[in-house]
């Protein structure tokens, strides 16, 4: 089974090959184009398309795996202190939803 790290490497070097990183990429271009999958995500659960919404959470996870490597983030090592961090919070910390 691959690695979160792997998943990254793979993923970034086909952007790469695809020629999504030619030049370096705006961060606020990347973050918006995170948004847009959750976006869709959430017009495929209005539209009651499981699938769908399970689709667009990968792009989303794609799309973050990819701007980590492009960014030089190992964001396997950032997931696993912050998960570290979370568990120290309160129960139901911040604000309802």
């Amino acid at each position: 089974m691959k690695s979160l790290k792997d998943w990254q490497k793979e993923i970034h070097a086909l952007a790469v090959e695809k020629g999504w990183w030619e030049e370096e990429r705006p961060i606020p271009e990347l973050l918006c184009l995170i948004h847009s999958e959750v976006s869709e995500a959430l017009e495929a659960y209005r539209e009651r398309n499981h699938a769908g919404v399970a689709e667009e959470l990968a792009d989303v996870v794609i799309r973050c795996l990819d701007m980590a490597d492009g960014l030089h983030i190992d964001l396997e090592d950032e997931i696993a202190c912050k998960h570290e961090f979370n568990k120290t919070r309160p129960y139901r910390h911040g604000k309802a939803c």
